[in-house]
């Protein structure tokens, strides 16, 4: 079903990077800006223009939703919600949207909520009371009112209890009791418009820059979560849909057993979903959710697919990802929802790590492409999936995704009989990494290949991007723009071109 989609009708190539990697070039924050993540603004403007030039029709990026205080787009309070701080302040200042001096002094961080408070908002419905952009406003809070009205109500109670998890709220807030939550809106209303109007700032930006990049011919590729965080407004507003106690906490978490990122294995957090619920009522919960993320891209990747078969089951009270069992999931039901909700859903499947054949069954069962990545690639065994002459048209192909290593990094850390076996495969070239590993991704059968943007930038093991088991310095790598080469976009096109991908 999926791989009949425009997207895999012909090759093609793209990048991998989240937006926050993009430099700021913002004006408003001075001498600031190189301390800054990217935005909406200008710089993706210009990175589309960049792609362009290059021939690369797709932009791949991670969860775009907002993040807590570890930065991982893999923990969003929201499977709908943009993050707000991808809003670019230049952007709204421009059109007066905003007012340079509600802004507060210390440039402490661009979320508006903790910049503009409700000054600005109030000063948006004055400066644009009765014309069409108040409308698009109002209208933007009716249509996304789906999921709108709790993720705001959930940000202003969390901000008046300073930020502590629901699960710890009082009772009456946390079992969501009518009459409590009736008042709370009022009490809270000014924090409530806020989240409204940093909302509709951030659709607006991202709908105009998707915009301009499908009329660039770029196609933006997303990122689904297959969990969502404990501490969401989608738990807390719906906990029925949710493995949890009595006290809102869960009974049994997501993670992943021992493999090839860690030897103990994975223990993500995320509250497992009680997916008899889900059942119950067609997966509408699912449904909406993507929804919201068909707005927002032309392709969408479901992260850790392989917990639609079965999903890695560890209890709520433990922190050893080892203490965990296989659990089957309503994966076929569940996809059978979706494509009959949404016909021709444009999914990608990830499907790393442990993988067993019904997984792959599920998958091809829907025609979903999966992924293949060529660093995992040069074990000695010839049967290995990742290597280029078992890879399929209906494979994405990676060097390196945003939990590996650059490919030079990768290259300067494996031992030299891996070595050899890479130089052996490749012909002996003299192409030096990570173009080698590049040009094998261009090369293959499968329709697709992406690259991460660390590659084409030649950088190593410094600048990537996560180290799954680990907490320290993930999330917040960006480049610059006088990494890029003069001449990157050129040698870019001339190997889409020899290699039949050129947009």
């Amino acid at each position: 079903m999926a791989d009949k989609s425009p997207f895999f009708q012909r090759r093609t190539a793209g990048v991998l990077l989240h937006p926050t990697s993009l430099p700021c070039s913002e004006s408003y924050w001075g001498d600031n800006r190189k301390n800054r993540f990217g935005t909406l603004g200008k710089d993706a403007y210009y990175f589309i223009d960049l792609l362009a030039k290059s021939g690369l029709t797709i932009w791949q990026m991670l969860p775009t939703g907002p993040t807590q205080a570890d930065m991982s787009p893999y923990q969003s309070i929201s499977a709908h919600a943009g993050n707000p701080e991808l809003i670019s302040l230049d952007w709204l200042l421009e059109r007066g949207w905003i007012k340079a001096g509600d802004l507060l002094a210390n440039r402490e961080s661009t979320a508006l909520v903790r910049q503009t408070g409700a000054l600005s908002f109030y000063a948006f419905i004055d400066t644009n009371e009765g014309n069409q952009t108040l409308q698009d406003f109002q209208n933007f809070c009716s249509q996304q009112k789906y999921w709108l009205d709790d993720f705001s109500l959930f940000c202003a109670i969390r901000k008046h209890y300073e930020g502590a998890s629901w699960s710890s709220w009082p009772i009456e807030l946390r079992q969501r009791h009518q009459k409590t939550i009736d008042e709370i809106r009022i009490e809270l209303k000014d924090d409530i418009d806020v989240v409204l109007f940093e909302q509709f700032a951030f659709f607006t930006q991202w709908l105009s820059l998707k915009n301009y990049a499908n009329q660039k011919g770029i196609y933006l590729f997303g990122d689904m979560p297959i969990f969502v965080g404990h501490d969401s407004a989608d738990v807390w507003s719906q906990q029925h849909y949710f493995q949890l106690d009595e006290e809102g906490n869960p009974l049994t978490v997501a993670g992943v057993p021992p493999d090839y990122f860690s030897e103990t294995g994975q223990h993500w957090g995320n509250p497992h979903y009680a997916w008899q619920a889900m059942a119950k009522d067609g997966f509408q919960w699912w449904l909406a959710r993507l929804r919201t993320q068909l707005q927002l891209f032309d392709l969408i990747r479901i992260d850790h697919f392989r917990g639609f078969e079965a999903y890695w089951e560890i209890p709520g009270n433990s922190h050893d990802a080892r203490l965990g069992k296989w659990v089957k999931a309503p994966g076929e039901a569940f996809l059978t929802a979706c494509f009959n909700a949404y016909p021709g859903l444009p999914l990608v499947a990830e499907n790393l790590g442990v993988i067993t054949e019904e997984v792959e069954a599920l998958r091809n069962q829907f025609d979903l492409p999966g992924m293949l990545v060529l660093q995992f690639a040069f074990d000695g065994n010839t049967n290995n999936p990742h290597l280029p002459h078992n890879h399929t048209r209906s494979d994405v192909i990676y060097t390196g995704t945003h939990d590996n290593d650059t490919t030079l990094g990768w290259w300067e850390s494996i031992n030299d009989a891996n070595r050899n076996r890479v130089q052996e495969y490749c012909f002996h070239s003299d192409e030096k990494m990570p173009w080698l590993l590049i040009e094998s991704a261009l090369a293959s059968v499968g329709r697709m290949a992406i690259i991460p943007m660390q590659d084409f930038l030649e950088l190593d093991g410094r600048h990537r991007m996560n180290m799954p088991g680990t907490t320290d310095k993930n999330w917040v790598w960006t480049f610059s723009w006088d990494q890029v080469e003069p001449a990157l976009a050129d040698r870019i096109r001339q190997l889409l071109a020899i290699y039949h991908r050129l947009g």
